[in-house]
């Protein structure tokens, strides 16, 4: 259950000293020569030096792994901040044994917080005499920041392995656009298509994800194909990238699951699904605007079946629904009607008790319906809790 669990990747996590708590802070992720890959960033204008590397140098065809460091962001950190990210990146590649535009860069951690080279670089040896095939779990636990624990899947279909790792519990409404996630896959993927596979798959997936509505400065999803399983290159729409897909679906969705599971101060887990809008992206924005809304994550939190406080988030979304059409569950029990809360809401002791007993589990299924439409989709929340504003009230101190 690992990045490592693809053939031809390996891995490793070792401790340079960029956090206080001593936890190992710097990892490693490399494919063998010939290994392709593609990437997702944040859309967040203020990115990270990291982001702009990276994506400059996918943009380039290049990259076969990846250096990452956690503790702190690099981003808001000026013409230092690149060359640091350059200089990284470049002696990485050097005790690696191949060119410095293979080795791609993110980092986590505090924004505005330089890397600390002095400790990055002495790292770096060791580091690289750590990878091994066994290395994922390493690698997992190396790039956590305020994750409680490692998020790793794996999936095999056919002669294709997938694997993948994930860090990130905290500022995350991706928008793909601090969420840093790493999926491998051993199958024979060229560099264009397995562009098309990131944006195809990982995507729309990572962004069903939202914790806080806060878009990360370091946002990063990272595919690469180590083309370890031999045989031809597997184009779109083979039975092969048909095994490739599905693998890929069950890993992204467990990572993305572990994530919103491990949210800062969670203690509910939100499940937004919306029906019968124009089309999915309307359906996206209506939900996200239920996923993100402070009311409705602070009712969440109090287990308070609140219907209004969903129907307030609906028309204020930006959609074009009519407030008429309107319908919302809250677990199984319908709580408004063609944009109405019944009476008995107020007044049905056993209604109300029964939306509250859904509002006490731990995943709330909330399913709001604005219409006929064919538009459907699905965002995973969370609630707003006192854990959450403590943790980053916090954050620097």
């Amino acid at each position: 259950m690992s990045v490592t669990f693809p053939r031809g990747f390996r891995a490793a996590g070792v401790t340079a000293g960029f956090k206080p708590s001593g936890h190992p802070d710097l990892a490693m992720l490399v494919g063998e020569p010939g290994t392709t890959a593609a990437g997702l960033f944040t859309t967040n204008r203020v990115a990270a030096a990291p982001v702009d590397l990276s994506r400059t140098r996918l943009a380039a065809g290049r990259g076969i792994g990846v250096l990452v460091n956690s503790g702190q962001a690099n981003a808001a950190t000026g013409t230092r901040g690149h060359d640091d990210a350059v200089a990284a990146v470049k002696a990485a590649a050097a005790q690696l044994g191949v060119e410095p535009d293979d080795v791609l860069a993110c980092s986590t951690g505090v924004i505005g917080e330089p890397l600390h080279m002095e400790d990055l670089l002495p790292a770096l040896p060791g580091l690289v005499a750590a990878l091994s095939p066994d290395g994922g779990d390493a690698f997992a636990a190396a790039i956590m920041t305020t994750d409680t624990t490692p998020k790793q899947a794996s999936a095999e279909r056919g002669p294709y392995r997938v694997g993948g790792a994930a860090k990130g519990v905290g500022m995350i409404s991706p928008n793909l656009a601090t969420m840093l996630a790493f999926v491998t896959t051993d199958a024979p993927v060229a560099r264009e298509d397995l562009q098309q596979m990131a944006d195809d798959l990982l995507k729309p997936r990572f962004n069903a994800l939202t914790v806080d509505a806060c878009t990360s400065t370091n946002d990063t999803v990272l595919l690469f194909a180590s083309g370890a399983a031999g045989g031809d290159p597997v184009p779109p729409g083979s039975p092969g990238w048909s095994g490739v897909v599905e693998a890929g679906e069950e890993v992204a969705d467990s990572l993305v699951s572990q994530l919103i599971h491990d949210a800062e101060g969670i203690t509910h887990v939100l499940l937004i699904d919306v029906d019968g809008a124009r089309d999915g992206t309307e359906a996206r924005v209506v939900a996200r605007a239920v996923a993100d809304s402070p009311l409705v994550k602070t009712a969440a939190f109090g287990e308070d079946p609140n219907p209004g406080r969903v129907l307030q988030a609906v028309g204020a979304s930006g959609a074009d629904v009519d407030p008429a059409r309107i319908d919302v569950w809250i677990g199984g029990v319908q709580l408004a009607a063609d944009g109405t809360i019944p009476p008995a809401y107020f007044e049905d002791d056993a209604l109300h008790g029964a939306a509250k007993d859904s509002m006490a589990a731990l995943e709330i299924p909330i399913r709001i319906r604005v219409g006929d439409g064919p538009g459907r989709s699905r965002v995973l929340g969370c609630d707003l809790s006192y854990g959450y504003v403590r943790i980053n009230g916090e954050y620097t101190t």
